[in-house]
């Protein structure tokens, strides 16, 4: 489930974003990743190729990607907030140990929205915590 762009500057122009150096990298970030990076995990990765780069652009920048809606705001952890550019319809888990965030398929046409066909949903976030993989065979190889 990998989000694939030729030209980024080419999208943000399509969505009415004006495709600066620093839009265009904070975007290939999101895009290159599959960890659902935070603030400051991107202005960290970012920071040595764009020394001018502040956190404060790098959260207006995700601000106008959702505004624009080419990303979405993760938050299963209340003091947590995580960024994906991944729009189509998946959920997540976060792993209890590790800490890291995965996508998960999930087929709409398998969950029943019959119960909510009275109200307008504007969102929806399907999140799942528990222990992943590779720490479950790290406990595995311990023991």
């Amino acid at each position: 489930m990998k989000v694939h762009i030729e030209n980024i500057g080419d999208y943000l122009k399509k969505h009415e974003i004006k495709p600066s150096y620093q839009r265009i990298k904070v975007f290939e970030y999101l895009l290159n990743t599959k960890e659902h990076p935070t603030v400051d995990d991107i202005y960290r990765a970012l920071v040595d190729e764009i020394p001018t780069l502040s956190k404060t652009t790098v959260y207006n920048t995700l601000n106008l990607f959702i505004e624009k809606q080419i990303a979405v705001v993760i938050v299963i952890e209340e003091n947590e907030t995580r960024y994906d550019v991944e729009m189509n319809f998946h959920g997540h888990f976060k792993c209890e140990k590790c800490g890291k965030v995965s996508d998960v398929d999930i087929d709409p046409e398998v969950i029943n929205f019959d119960s909510l066909n009275e109200f307008q949903i504007n969102e929806h976030h399907l999140y799942f915590k528990g222990i992943c993989k590779d720490c479950l065979e790290k406990e595995k190889i311990k023991n």
